[in-house]
C-alpha cells in the first residue's frame, strides 16, 4: 500500500515582485540591520537576499556608453591631424585624450583600464 504526505500550509516557492526585492533589500542592507533578522520576518533565505543584491550590483556585460560627437570637435579634428582622436569625459570632471597617431595596444589598454 502506498502512502502520501500532504503538507499544508505556505507554498514554499514563493514569487516575490520587484518591489517587495528592493524593499526587503532597503531593509536588509539599512545600517544596523541583520540579514538574518530581516529574512526571517519576510520568510526569504538569507541567501536568496544575497543573491538578489548580487544580481543588481553586477553589471550587464554587453551595455554600451552613449557618444556624443560635438561638432566643433568634429571640425577641429577634420583640420589638425595631430589632435585628440578620442576624449572621454569621466563622471568626476576628468578627461582622457587618445591621440589619433596612438598605439592600438595603448588604446585598447586605456580603454580596457576605463571600463
Amino acid at each position: 500500500m502506498s502512502q502520501f504526505t500532504l503538507l499544508m500550509g505556505p507554498e514554499r516557492r514563493r514569487r516575490w515582485s520587484e518591489d517587495e526585492q528592493e524593499r526587503i533589500l532597503a531593509e536588509a542592507f539599512s545600517p544596523g540591520a541583520v540579514v538574518t533578522t530581516v529574512a526571517r520576518r519576510f520568510d526569504v533565505s538569507t541567501s536568496l537576499i544575497y543573491k538578489w543584491r548580487s544580481a543588481r550590483l553586477t553589471p550587464e556585460p554587453d551595455r554600451f556608453a552613449p557618444v556624443v560627437l560635438m561638432e566643433e570637435f568634429a571640425q577641429a579634428a577634420a583640420r589638425d591631424d595631430s589632435g585628440p582622436a578620442i576624449i572621454v569625459e569621466l563622471a568626476g570632471g576628468a578627461r582622457v585624450s587618445i591621440g589619433a597617431r596612438a598605439p592600438a595596444n595603448l588604446v585598447a589598454a586605456t580603454l580596457r583600464a576605463l571600463r
